[in-house]
């Protein structure tokens, strides 16, 4: 009877986090830092969407709307879109209905100044809404760069059914060959060494200023990303939680 009535209680406390006032949640760290796997598991618990800005741009340029329009002219051209821009599919975004008990920013913000913005907004967005959100929370996924450097040189995809492995920490049974179907494995474009030095030192330049502006202000709450994706996980549950619950 015990043991039912502690797994009752489990089953409240799951079905009350998808009902509670979440807020805006900040995932921070490089590429490969795992931060998509986590957003997933984040979806999951609380019940709140996953705000990607390169989805918002193929969203907006896929359905034609006059903000997709403007981004399709300047990406077209193999220009950067401009942060009155992104800022701007990201407000709209925001008052959409599913975002009332809040969301998780992935990939945004990517500068000071995007950050600056969002600071901005949220107050506004205290001031006038009839449902405010809690105080932002910022989680920054720290992982060692060798660390970093094997998870994305590593990792190889089935073409076929899309299964991936890491030949350092995940590897086919027998090599370059999917254990599930027998295929070639390959090395996708975006994983080649080339592209995977770029996007670093891109992240470098322009995002790792992030994790000083937040850390000032007290937000921002640094997770070690080189333990298990459930030890990390269960980190960043206790970092939202903290506050809210």
């Amino acid at each position: 009877m015990a043991a039912e009535t502690q797994g009752d209680a489990k089953a409240t406390d799951v079905l009350d986090l998808k009902t509670r006032n979440i807020g805006p949640v900040i995932l921070l760290g490089p590429p490969g830092a795992g931060k998509g796997t986590q957003a997933k598991a984040l979806v999951a618990r609380y019940g709140i969407p996953q705000i990607s800005t390169g989805d918002l741009l193929r969203e907006n340029r896929a359905r034609g709307t006059e903000l997709g329009k403007q981004a399709a002219a300047i990406m077209d051209r193999g220009e950067l879109v401009p942060d009155e821009l992104v800022c701007s599919m990201v407000a709209a975004r925001l008052a959409e209905k599913d975002c009332v008990r809040g969301c998780i920013l992935d990939g945004f913000p990517r500068t000071v100044a995007q950050a600056k913005w969002l600071d901005d907004f949220l107050a506004r967005r205290v001031a006038e809404s009839d449902q405010p959100w809690p105080p932002l929370v910022v989680v920054s996924i720290v992982v060692e760069y060798n660390q970093l450097w094997r998870r994305l040189t590593g990792r190889r995809t089935c073409p076929v059914d899309g299964t991936i492995y890491n030949i350092y920490f995940q590897p086919a049974r027998v090599p370059d060959t999917c254990d599930i179907c027998g295929s070639k494995l390959v090395t996708r474009k975006d994983d080649s060494e080339d592209v995977i030095s770029k996007r670093l030192k891109e992240y470098e330049s322009q995002t790792l200023s992030l994790v000083p502006y937040y850390r000032q202000s007290g937000r921002l709450h640094e997770i070690d990303g080189d333990r298990s994706v459930e030890e990390v996980t269960a980190a960043l549950f206790r970092a939202i939680e903290h506050d809210r619950l």
